[in-house]
């Protein structure tokens, strides 16, 4: 049975050799790359079903190079990138390059594994889809990034320690989620923070019993979990506007936690002037 053949391309001779045994311990054929000229000599001679490739390498150019350069010459290849940077902006390179799938470090070759083996078995067609905007994808999918974040929080000691039913944790998402979507489809001119609901959030979470740090956590894994949305439906997303509508969204979710702050601030001047 012919190996699948990957193309690991990471400057740290500690990552390369962990992940090269790991995924040629897992069946696959693994040819390393420690450069970006070393990479590209590679990608313009030979065929690969997979490149994993650090996002950020020290050349004049970095990984970003590879990733381009491997869906312009083997665009049916999986593309994954390997990053230590924050979720947000590792999310959003992913998006912009076409990637299947963005790995935060550490990742370990079994988990890669599993996620190639999936890639390989349901390969992308983002080519040939119809295009949609971001507004439309969050909207589409409401649902699946609200079970996202709540799988997140779940798995987060800090935000379970507070006992709340499904709808007291996730009531305000739909709100919160559908103020975004709202200044999405604005003109990029008109597109100041319109969210009536998140003032009314910062209110709850204050009687719920939340801290500050609790309400700065459950904010970020909701970026979290829409850039998984986006990430989810790269196939499909309207690449000529992803940048715009990527800074949009990190802008309404900062703003949404603002004024969540403001109405959980105001409960405290208020209860402790009475």
């Amino acid at each position: 049975m012919k190996k699948h053949k990957v193309l690991l391309v990471d400057n740290s001779d500690d990552v390369r050799a962990v992940l090269h045994e790991g995924l040629r311990s897992h069946g696959f054929e693994v040819v390393p790359a420690a450069t970006v000229t070393e990479a590209l000599r590679l990608i313009s001679l030979e065929r690969f079903d997979v490149l994993l490739a650090d996002l950020h390498l020290p050349d004049t150019c970095d990984g970003i190079t590879v990733v381009s350069a491997m869906r312009h010459s083997q665009p049916d290849a999986v593309t994954l990138v390997l990053t230590s940077y924050p979720v947000l902006q590792a999310a959003m390179t992913a998006m912009l390059l076409q990637a299947d799938q963005v790995l935060l470090k550490p990742s370990d070759a079994a988990e890669i594994t599993e996620i190639i083996q999936k890639k390989l078995l349901n390969p992308s067609t983002h080519l040939t889809m119809k295009k949609e905007r971001v507004a439309a994808i969050l909207k589409r999918d409401l649902d699946a990034t609200i079970q996202n974040w709540m799988s997140r929080v779940e798995h987060t000691e800090e935000l379970t320690a507070i006992s709340l039913t499904y709808e007291e944790r996730t009531g305000h998402l739909p709100l919160l989620l559908g103020d975004l979507v709202r200044r999405l489809r604005l003109p990029s001119d008109d597109r100041v923070s319109i969210s009536s609901a998140a003032r009314e959030h910062g209110i709850l979470r204050r009687k719920q019993g939340y801290t500050v740090p609790m309400l700065v956590e459950e904010s970020r894994i909701l970026q979290v979990s829409i850039f998984n949305t986006l990430q989810n439906n790269l196939a499909s997303v309207d690449f000529s506007t992803v940048l715009l509508d990527v800074m949009t969204i990190a802008d309404e979710v900062d703003s949404q936690l603002k004024q969540a702050m403001r109405g959980y601030t105001e409960k405290v001047t208020a209860k402790s002037a009475s």
